[in-house]
């Protein structure tokens, strides 16, 4: 690692390799530095939208790449305590990915890292910590420990793609304020021994929501509503879930990934700070019903790489524009989200049968396109 570079990109998720792929592609001296000695095994995000894969298709097709690699939802299945309510398709959302791409996260970083050290071998250092940050007017400069010692990187402008917890934001004194959701899920990954292929499937019941989704290697994962987080997950707790509410039988036994989470919503009010600025879960955390976080960073990574090769060529004017858009974008996610949620709400009494009924009801109409285009993030 060189102790200059004009960008620095702290955080190697697939945020930060996204943006440093862009930066690389436009001939900026680009860093990433990621704490992680590889890539997790551990694949929280799934779905990638058609949105972000027409953006990583202007990157030498790298969408297709992708896309050959996972598993083509084409249309979910919405199912009612005792019948299916309807179906959404798809189709149309855009010309060239027509559907949500399931793919595990850890195999989506595996191919934007091996682009990225395609374009620039020495762009990515892993097993690397910043341990502080100063903002210096002219430049920034990151304390960086790892590899058996501590160097100062110098850089033009730091970008934050570390999470939500990021210390670069907090560093950089920008606050993150937002809420936890009373809701609580049970997630995990299994052998799908169901006959829904490439179909997502969503059941609304009495005790909450489950959703599921094909992914590659013959799996399904599958997402399931809880009363409260669990503290300790076992499988053979979701696959009763799944059992009471859907009528299926899942194999405890053979469970490959399992995950209680809560769901948050956070937004900073602003994304930069003089030559530090924010993107991905940094900036926003939208609840994971509905798989637009991680597609969120990769927008604004493309939205700020151009304004950042301008500003390094002298032109700050544009640099000054990010994060108007992207925060506008970032509360509609949120606002989806949070509908999503509601309309997944435990069935009961006569709202529950309602809603039942409403949703049938938009699935059969015309609506229904201005449903699937919100889904696949049209317009974010």
């Amino acid at each position: 690692m060189r102790d200059a570079c004009e960008v620095a990109v702290v955080g190697g998720g697939p945020v930060g390799l996204y943006l440093g792929l862009l930066l690389a592609h436009a001939g900026v001296d680009v860093r990433v530095l990621e704490r992680r000695a590889a890539v997790s095994p551990h694949s929280r995000a799934v779905g990638l939208h058609p949105p972000a894969l027409e953006a990583f298709d202007e990157l030498d097709g790298l969408g297709h790449t992708l896309a050959q690699q996972g598993v083509r939802i084409r249309r979910g299945v919405v199912r009612g305590p005792s019948r299916t309510l309807g179906e959404l398709s798809f189709a149309g959302t855009s010309a060239t990915h027509p559907y949500v791409l399931a793919l595990p996260q850890r195999q989506t970083e595996t191919v934007l890292e091996q682009a990225l050290c395609a374009r620039n071998p020495d762009a990515l250092t892993r097993g690397v910590e910043v341990t502080a940050l100063v903002d210096r007017g002219v430049e920034a400069q990151l304390t960086v420990q790892g590899e058996g010692r501590t160097r100062q990187l110098h850089a033009r402008y730091v970008v934050a793609a570390d999470g939500r917890r990021s210390a670069v934001r907090d560093a950089a004194g920008l606050p993150f304020p937002g809420h936890t959701y009373p809701m609580t899920y049970l997630m995990g990954d299994f052998p799908d021994t169901t006959a829904y292929g490439t179909d997502a499937a969503i059941t609304l019941s009495a005790g909450g929501v489950v959703e599921s989704f094909p992914l590659p290697g013959g799996l399904r994962r599958w997402v399931a509503q809880t009363p409260a987080l669990v503290a300790q997950p076992q499988a053979h707790q979701l696959t009763r879930l799944l059992a009471d509410r859907t009528g299926l039988h899942v194999p405890a036994g053979e469970c490959t990934m399992l995950s209680a989470f809560e769901v948050r919503r956070h937004l900073a009010p602003r994304f930069r700070a003089g030559r530090i600025l924010l993107a991905g879960d940094a900036a926003h955390e939208v609840s994971p019903i509905g798989g637009q976080g991680m597609n969120l960073g990769w927008l604004d990574a493309r939205d700020l790489a151009p304004r950042l090769v301008a500003a390094l060529q002298g032109d700050t004017g544009p640099l000054d524009g990010y994060g108007r858009a992207r925060r506008h974008s970032a509360a509609r996610a949120a606002r989806q989200a949070e509908l999503n949620m509601w309309l997944a709400r435990p069935l009961h009494g006569a709202e529950g049968r309602w809603r039942e009924r409403m949703m049938a009801g938009l699935l059969a109409s015309p609506a229904s396109r201005l449903l699937a285009r919100a889904f696949t993030m049209r317009g974010r």
